[in-house]
């Protein structure tokens, strides 16, 4: 084994960019303190590196006014803060096969304790959608679709700007979970027109774990999902109105909002455009070489320019842990394998009671990482 190759992309970003690691160990020896709570040098500091954060993230998502978005621990937080904090008893909500158990567990948990019905819009195996499936959905207590942006498992873009527009039209609100788009392709918050939009910082946004957002259009109202104290009019027992301070209680993950920064700032810089043509080329390089794999099932869509680089795939006759532990040991191959905490999704490619391998890039995988991989699973074949 000579070297190892990471292809588990999807799951977290790695190796991180050098800036992102030398923005966290600065803020942590050089800064230190917290944002929001002290009138010193330092504080401000910690401030300003908050506020850039913010800044950066609203000027890749084309938002107008960066107090709108609000920084959280991850897209789970940020996706658990709008399901439970703005929807009410008795409402429906609608929702596709390729959601994550980020979103599926807590309208569960909703359905169970408020009342709260959701319907699942599903997709063919390669991840297409007929969009006369959501309108059949709505009812006349449908108040938001909660949508995908792209799949954590197959990799399919969803088209989002055609679901917003049944949406609006219906007179409900759209929750976008960004989580693997972030960073990868293009996401537009106001060309896609979504309400809400979730996005993870540890992914193709090349972030520490344990940061992300939520983007929440102006005239949206939420609960609170939790409270806490926020520097600022702390003779009041209830939380302040104004963004971002509502949604930010308690001392937050200041070294990985400062990560966070750098991260963006590195993308900001690089533009989304060129890393999104540089994956380009390694999917088609990919399909190209599971084409070339006769004893390999490739799940999901056939082409580059319909998905994200994340490939689902089965060895026939093979179960995916024993593959991927193959992979890993005898050719130093780390991919994932299992339901990857989406079980819909599988249910749709016809994996659910199996699970399968899912090898994911990033924008420093190369050809000669693919060809390994397609190398190793030739030599997988018992």
């Amino acid at each position: 084994m000579n070297r190892e190759i990471y292809l588990d992309w999807a799951a977290t970003s790695y190796k991180k960019p050098r800036e992102v690691v030398d923005a966290i160990t600065s803020f942590i020896e050089n800064i230190g303190v917290s944002s929001g709570r002290g009138a010193y040098r330092r504080a401000f500091l910690a401030d300003r590196a908050v506020y850039e954060c913010r800044k950066e993230a609203s000027e890749l998502f084309n938002v107008s006014d960066p107090a709108r978005i609000v920084l959280t621990s991850g897209a789970t937080e940020s996706l658990n803060l709008v399901l439970k904090g703005y929807l009410t008893p008795g409402d429906h909500v609608v929702v596709t096969s390729l959601e994550h158990n980020a979103v599926i567990r807590p309208l569960h948990r909703l359905s169970e304790e408020c009342g709260i019905t959701y319907t699942v819009v599903r997709c063919d195996e390669q991840g297409n959608f007929d969009l006369d499936d959501f309108l059949k959905c709505v009812t006349d207590k449908t108040t938001l679709f909660c949508v995908n942006h792209a799949s954590n498992v197959i990799g399919s873009v969803l088209p989002v700007k055609e679901i917003v527009k049944i949406a609006h039209d219906a007179g409900a609100c759209v929750l976008l979970d960004a989580a693997q788009s972030a960073g990868a392709i293009k996401v537009d918050a106001q060309k896609l027109d979504v309400d809400f939009m979730a996005f993870a910082g540890h992914k193709s946004l090349l972030g520490p774990q344990g940061t992300g957002g939520l983007f929440i259009r102006e005239g949206l109202k939420l609960k609170t999902l939790i409270e806490g104290g926020t520097g600022s009019d702390s003779t009041s027992l209830t939380m302040p109105e104004n963004l971002p301070e509502r949604f930010e209680a308690g001392t937050q993950n200041y070294p990985g909002i400062a990560g966070l920064n750098a991260a963006l700032k590195h993308i900001n810089s690089l533009g989304v455009d060129k890393i999104r043509a540089g994956e380009l080329e390694i999917i088609e390089h990919a399909l190209e070489g599971f084409a070339t794999l006769p004893h390999v099932e490739l799940y999901g869509p056939k082409s580059a320019a319909d998905m994200t680089g994340v490939f689902a795939f089965n060895v026939k006759g093979q179960e995916p842990s024993a593959v991927a532990k193959r992979l890993d040991t005898e050719h130093g191959i780390m991919v994932r394998s299992g339901l990857h905490c989406a079980p819909l999704s599988h249910e749709s490619i016809g994996t659910h009671n199996t699970g399968a391998l899912r090898a994911s890039i990033g924008y420093v995988t190369t050809k000669d990482d693919i060809n390994a991989l397609i190398s190793a699973l030739e030599k997988i074949k018992v």
